[in-house]
């Protein structure tokens, strides 16, 4: 490829295709065409994610999602299901849609680090007008640990190829406490990290509490990364990763993603009124994310893409340059701009998400 392949650590493909009803091997005018007039969930018609526009961005490998909440009172905006039955239901339906469109050749799921390195040769020795039949290589992490109904079910998971786990979503959980609500891990979730450092798995701090956040870190010796996770120092709110917390991560070699949701990237930012034209929100301003953490760190090699585009929103709630994900080809030279070298803008399009993952997958 003349440009640096992408890995996004952070899509939720399988809920967009089974919740939303996304055929997202079509192209994506054709799916914004499928929604017209509907209005049941966010982002109706305004979808920035296919496979075909992935393709066209360079994205050659993406973390990609299962998720399933158990309800509780605090809202959450997508996938909530009255019992963990359920809700592991849910993301086995999630699994099938994968193995599906991964037998029809669009996608390589990966779990193993032999995997990694061919899919990875396969994009990096391709040409760019080959790129449209190359399979998008996806390594599978569960969000919101409520869908594990015991420990067992987490090694069963494991063993479908699940490589990382980020124990909470939105407020309270099983396991967890996530964003808006506050408390550290419940002793069941004290045992799932043990589980989770026992199978050798990524632990995904995203959407922790900081009182989760901080226990996390002492209890868990593993791998750790952030996969969609942008700076509090430039949106404050608990969602967003304070500054201690990024250095913290840095000393534990994590890495960074992040992530192209408005309400992430600017403060005041009013869900279904804000609009990203009113506040003239551009992609530069997720490289100013990007810079605030190389410059905590004193360098590139902590922070990357996890974009989390269509993740319950669309393009009314993303930078107004980005049309679909394939406009994340545009971030490197953002990078350059700002003064970054080729060797910073190669880390934060794949090279640090990479290292991290020869390191993690066993």
């Amino acid at each position: 490829m003349t440009e640096p392949f992408f890995i996004d650590a952070h899509l939720d493909l399988a809920l967009n295709a089974l919740e939303w009803n996304r055929d997202l091997t079509r192209p994506i005018a054709e799916i914004r065409a499928a929604e017209f007039g509907l209005s049941d969930k966010p982002g109706r018609g305004r979808g920035t994610v296919c496979l075909p526009e992935m393709r066209r961005g360079g994205i050659g490998l993406a973390v990609v999602t299962q998720i399933a909440k158990v309800k509780s009172l605090h809202y959450s905006p997508v996938n909530v299901w009255q019992s963990p039955a359920q809700a592991w239901a849910m993301t086995q339906a999630q699994l099938a849609w994968y193995r599906a469109i991964e037998d029809a050749g669009e996608i390589t799921m990966i779990s193993a680090p032999a995997d990694l390195e061919k899919r990875v040769a396969r994009w990096q020795n391709a040409a760019d007008d080959s790129l449209d039949d190359l399979p998008i290589g996806c390594i599978l992490s569960l969000e919101g640990a409520d869908s594990l109904v015991t420990l067992k079910h987490l090694e069963r998971a494991h063993g479908q190829g699940l490589r990382a786990v980020g124990p909470a979503h939105y407020g309270p959980g099983i396991y967890a406490q996530g964003t808006d609500s506050a408390g550290g891990f419940s002793a069941r979730g004290r045992d799932l990290l043990a589980e989770m450092q026992r199978l050798g798995m990524i632990l995904d701090v995203t959407h922790l509490t900081d009182e989760c956040f901080w226990e996390a870190l002492k209890m868990y010796s593993g791998p750790i990364w952030a996969s969609h996770h942008n700076c509090r120092a430039l949106t404050p709110h608990q969602r967003q990763l304070a500054d201690d917390q990024i250095r913290a991560l840095i000393q534990r070699d994590a890495v960074i993603g992040i992530a192209l949701d408005g309400w992430m990237l600017i403060q005041d930012w009013v869900r279904g009124q804000t609009t990203p034209e009113s506040r003239h929100l551009r992609l530069e301003r997720a490289i100013e994310h990007m810079d605030h953490i190389c410059q905590l760190a004193g360098n590139a090699r902590h922070v990357g893409l996890g974009s989390d585009l269509d993740g319950g929103f669309g393009r009314e709630q993303t930078p107004c340059d980005l049309e679909t994900i394939a406009d994340v080809r545009r971030l490197p030279e953002l990078i350059r701009q700002r003064g970054g070298s080729p060797d910073d803008a190669r880390n934060l399009a794949h090279g640090n998400f990479l290292r991290f993952l020869r390191r993690a997958l066993r």
